[in-house]
This record gives structure tokens, sequence and C-alpha cells, in this order.
């Protein structure tokens, strides 16, 4: 692991409210970072704030809630900042044929089109004072489709695509553009795609209503046991860490078994045989 930054490098991380965002604020602030741990709600800034974190609300569908963050920000570090981890996005689940048009272009404005506002609104910090790290939560799902999650793996397969271009178009500015793709970790992401699974997917009423039954309804609804190759927040802020400190931060850091077994499945398989694979998930 790198070790600790110098004082005074500061950092966004939005998404903070639980899961992979809380605990690399905490993990990055006990490190000497100056972080500024971002929420939707308020409330979860309240309570980030009463546990010795600056946090500040800043809602992804919300284009002056990501300015006014951005203002405040600057106005507290006198204009300087060092890294954003893009991270707060959210899950919902269902058959793409069952996926209204409008519930997928909500769940691009944040998981997409919000990151990068955000990222468009930080580069030029970034480009003036000469470096920058922006790091992007993708996901084993921006590599390898599996049923039942064509929001999200649209959201995350865009990601990785604007992603990798932005970094070819950043080579020689000094910022650094990085994705970490976890597999399963241990957060809220299912019970908080609940809520949008209700609102937008008419289960009832779909040709694919017993498989519902059978299979998706159990694994939102019911308390499970951790997924097989499940890691803590942990094992994606180890990377985080690296990507924001090492000299020279890889272009990608794979989090989790599943996340190099289907990264190198995809790369080496026919697509039959591929799907063939994914179909068993």
């Amino acid at each position: 692991m790198a070790k600790p930054i110098e004082p005074g490098r500061s950092v966004v991380i939005t998404g903070c409210s639980s899961g992979i965002g809380y605990h690399a604020a905490h993990a990055l602030a006990a490190r000497g970072w100056r972080v500024f741990a971002t929420c939707r709600a308020e409330t979860d800034c309240v309570r980030l704030r009463s546990e010795g974190l600056e946090s500040l609300r800043l809602d992804y569908t919300d284009e002056a809630s990501i300015r006014d963050c951005v203002a405040e920000i600057l106005a507290r570090t006198d204009g300087r900042l060092d890294a954003l981890f893009n991270n707060g996005a959210y899950a919902l689940p269902g058959a793409t044929e069952d996926l209204p048009t409008e519930g997928l272009r909500a769940i691009f404005e944040t998981n997409l089109f919000g990151w990068h506002e955000l990222t468009r609104q930080i580069l030029p910090v970034m480009r003036a004072q000469g470096h920058g790290r922006i790091v992007q939560n993708s996901s084993v799902l921006g590599l390898a489709a599996l049923k039942w999650r064509g929001a999200y793996v649209a959201t995350k397969f865009a990601l990785e695509g604007l992603s990798d271009v932005l970094r070819l178009e950043m080579a020689g500015t000094g910022v650094d553009i990085i994705l970490i793709e976890p597999g399963p970790v241990t957060s809220r992401i299912r019970e908080n795609s609940i809520a949008h699974f209700e609102r937008w997917i008419d289960w009832e009423n779909s040709p694919r209503a017993p498989q519902y039954r059978d299979s998706l309804l159990a694994r939102l609804y019911d308390k499970r046991a951790p997924d097989f190759f499940e890691l803590p927040p942990e094992a994606v802020t180890r990377r985080l860490i690296h990507a924001l400190e090492s000299r020279r931060p890889r272009p990608r850091y794979y989090v989790t078994t599943p996340t190099y077994l289907l990264g190198s499945a995809r790369r080496i398989l026919p697509t039959r045989a591929l799907d063939w694979l994914l179909g068993k998930f």
C-alpha cells in the first residue's frame, strides 16, 4: 500500500452515506487527506459532520447542487483540488423488456450524466494546477453483462467508454483518469434499489412474472447471507488509496474474484461461450 499523503491534499468523494463511499471517506481522512464527503440527503451530511468529516450536499441529478458544492469546496481550499472519487450510484433491477425508457433515463442522470457534470466542473481546476486524479467507481458490470441488471449495466458500460476516452484525451495534462471495477462488495445497493424497482417495474403484468417470483423478488426482499465472493468496502478503499497516492497509478483496478474471472473471460472467450457462462449467474 502507498505511503500516507503529504498534508493538505484534498479529495471529493460522492455517495458517502454508506458502503464504499462512507468507508473511503473515513479511511482517507485518517491518512491525512482533507476529505469532502458528499451525500444526496442533507440528513446524511449532518451525520457525517458529527463524525468529524467535512460533508456537503451534492445531488447528481441537480446541476445547481453540483455547481454550489464545487464552489463551496474551492472556496475552502483556495481553489485547489487534488482528487475526485465519483462513487454515488444506484441500481434498477428488472428485465430489460420491462424497463420504461423514463426509468432508464433517470438512472443515467445519476449514474453517468451527474458524474460527467461534476467531472467537467473540476477538470479546469486540475488543468490549471497541472495535476489531479479522477477515479471512477465502475463495476464488474461495466465489463460483463448479467441478466436482470440491464439499466445498471448500461450505465457502467457507458462510464467505461467515457472514462477511456477521457483518459486518452487528458494524456500529458498531469490529470490521471482511473477506473475501479468492484464485483460484489458489502453495501446497501440492493436495499436501496427496491424503491426504484417498485417505481418503474410492473413485474406482475410482465410475461416474465413467474421468473420474478422464482428469483428476483427473493433476492431483493429476503434477508440473505453475503454473496459467495463478497468483500467488505475496505477492499475498494485499498485500491483507491493506491490510485490516489502511487506515483504511477494503473488505468484500472479490479476488486474481487468475479471481476478478475469475468474480465479475463470477456477477453478470451467467443461471444457464444461468454453468453453461456454469464447465463449461469
